[in-house]
């Protein structure tokens, strides 16, 4: 994400944590990248606003789990469709 400032460096490692299950990259489906991609934008401009805390861990995985199942709501959608 060279586009963007690197906001998981000097946090807290509760929050470090959190930035490998933010990547998109690797997802093989150009929907599945663009919907986790939104997630991940999100997650830095909370990282950009809040200073490390028990909330931002919080606020952190909660984003985390609505990434993951959005995502596998699309994934049941093109399995539905009949899509990759």
């Amino acid at each position: 994400m060279s586009e963007t400032p690197d906001r998981w460096s000097n946090r807290h490692s509760s929050v470090k944590h959190f930035e490998p299950l933010f990547r998109f990259e690797h997802l093989a489906n150009d929907h599945l990248r663009a919907l986790s991609r939104e997630f991940r934008l999100m997650a830095e401009t909370t990282l950009a606003m809040c200073h490390d805390g028990p909330e931002l861990t919080v606020a952190l995985r909660k984003l985390l789990e609505a990434k993951d199942a959005a995502v596998r709501q699309l994934v049941l959608d093109q399995q539905a469709r009949g899509g990759s």
